[in-house]
């Protein structure tokens, strides 16, 4: 990778000759838009897609860049998905020319002045150069005609505000006017501007440093942590709709703890997910001449997330990892001669996610999962004793459903023990208690466990309409199952009801 800031240096000049050599058939940018390449640098640009682009803005007259990600991650040998085309000139028409040669549809957005063309698997998005100002308290910015070099000044980060023009005379050809390049050598996220400047354009983007420092493993700038840091409540204009997306992505990259301990290091974490931030903290109690205290939970939670990060890309899976003592604070309480205890933390953290997931937005067809994960995660320990019962194995089993394996990867991950011995020994117990609910599970037929006699045959028997005394007795004949009063097959099931359906309507009608 080449890096020598003196070849990178920004020098404008008018190009006009150059533009004259290889006039086009329609009209050109004016020139005072445009931003001399930087010869030392140039992209083996072989995607049939920008060749195609390059020639379509040469017949139409326009000049037209590669910009951000996509320049990014050519230096870094990421995949790259997402093709960003900045235009100079008019973008939406030109987006519409792209669409209709590639044989697609336009999404416009007329006052962002930006279009989306899928191509295939690509996606691409067209904007005209551009300046973007947030008002103090306002969600939305003002989007106003700019120069080449002002699109690229208001990106987030200097490694995500180069550009390689798709242009006939300069093809492939680097800007990097904020020294992107030497930046990603060095694995820094700093902004093209002040930082303040940035991050008040655009608040986001405090968060989108701490996603950035989490995907490709970089290091915030001192001066971007110090302006994040004065700056973190201004995150609260921001829709919840785009924190939560950025919240996410965090979780979803290689190692979200970097992402994280950034959220909290700045206080935005307090602002955005305040549950979270409270798990920071270690508290210490001395008692004659002993001490207890116990871990810094905030911390332990990085470790454990991490964890789970390497064995699944599951992103519920990861937000239930999260999750698995957010009640810890609440429930926190020191016992004398025993020290500190968090006595149904599991049981508080579950009930707390549904308030958790419609506050931050979340797709709540996921809550179910999150919520089994938090309120079993403790369950798997306390099963490895060689006297517990195939009832408790058959409760866990079913409890869990399809998510046993997740729920086996959350308790494995969250050995943190720095002793290789225990941390054997635990993780050993896990496979044991696992295998045990696997063998259990397949004897007693638990997948998709439910009552054999459905709720249809148990009101024609028991002479009931739709009530709640249907359930009562559909539980009666699962707990029978799972006790191993009787086994797991219908004329068990339907014999079990029979023998003891009086029984249960009088005592469901007397309470």
């Amino acid at each position: 990778m080449i890096s020598i800031r003196a070849a990178q240096s920004a020098t404008r000049i008018i190009i006009f000759l150059q533009l004259w050599q290889s006039r086009t058939p329609g009209s050109i940018a004016p020139y005072s838009s445009l931003i001399r390449p930087h010869n030392s640098v140039k992209l083996t640009l072989t995607e049939t897609i920008l060749n195609e682009l390059s020639l379509l803005a040469f017949d139409r007259g326009v000049r037209i860049y590669v910009v951000g990600g996509y320049v990014r991650d050519y230096f870094l040998q990421r995949p790259r998905y997402d093709i960003d085309i900045t235009v100079v000139g008019d973008a939406l028409s030109f987006a519409r020319d792209a669409a209709e040669h590639f044989r697609s549809t336009t999404v416009v957005f007329e006052r962002f002045r930006t279009a989306m063309v899928p191509v295939g698997d690509l996606q691409l998005e067209f904007v005209g150069t551009r300046k973007e100002e947030y008002h103090k308290n306002s969600r939305k910015p003002v989007v106003s005609e700019g120069t080449l070099y002002d699109d690229l000044a208001r990106r987030d980060f200097s490694v995500n505000a180069m550009a390689a023009s798709l242009n006939r005379d300069d093809f492939g050809e680097l800007i990097d006017e904020f020294h992107g390049l030497e930046d990603m050598q060095q694995r820094i996220l700093r902004t093209p501007l002040d930082p303040v400047v940035t991050f008040s354009d655009d608040p986001l983007r405090m968060m989108r440093a701490a996603r950035f420092a989490a995907q490709l493993q970089f290091h915030v700038d001192d001066k971007a942590m110090d302006a994040m840091k004065t700056m973190a409540e201004r995150i609260s204009i921001i829709s919840q709709e785009r924190i939560s997306s950025e919240f996410l992505k965090i979780l979803e990259s290689v190692r979200p703890s970097v992402g994280l301990q950034v959220l909290r290091d700045t206080g935005l974490l307090a602002h955005i997910f305040p549950e979270v931030d409270r798990l920071a903290g270690v508290e210490l109690v001395r008692q004659g001449s002993r001490e207890y205290h116990h871990k810094d939970v905030f911390n332990h939670t990085l470790q454990v997330v991490d964890n789970v990060a390497a064995m699944s890309s599951d992103l519920w899976l990861r937000f239930a990892t999260l999750m698995h003592d957010i009640a810890k604070p609440k429930t926190k309480k020191f016992v004398e001669g025993v020290g500190w205890t968090f006595h149904g933390h599991e049981e508080f953290g579950a009930r707390w996610q549904q308030r958790i997931f419609r506050r931050m937005k979340l797709p709540l067809e996921f809550l179910p999962k999150v919520e089994t994960l938090v309120r079993l995660h403790q369950r798997p320990m306390m099963l490895v004793d060689e006297g517990v019962t195939d009832s408790a194995i058959r409760r866990l089993a079913v409890h869990a459903g399809d998510w046993l394996e997740e729920l086996f990867m959350l308790c494995k991950a969250d050995v943190t023990t720095a002793n290789e011995s225990r941390q054997r020994r635990y993780l050993n117990n896990y496979e044991i208690v696992y295998q045990k609910i696997v063998d259990v599970r397949e004897r007693d037929k638990l997948a998709a466990f439910q009552s054999p006699v459905r709720g249809e045959e148990i009101m024609a028997l028991c002479n009931l309409q739709p009530s709640r005394a249907v359930g009562i007795v559909k539980t009666a004949i699962e707990e029978a199952i799972l006790d191993g009063i009787i086994p797991n097959d219908y004329d068990a099931a339907r014999a079990y009801l029979l023998e003891h359906k009086d029984a249960w309507l009088s005592a469901q009608a007397s309470s």
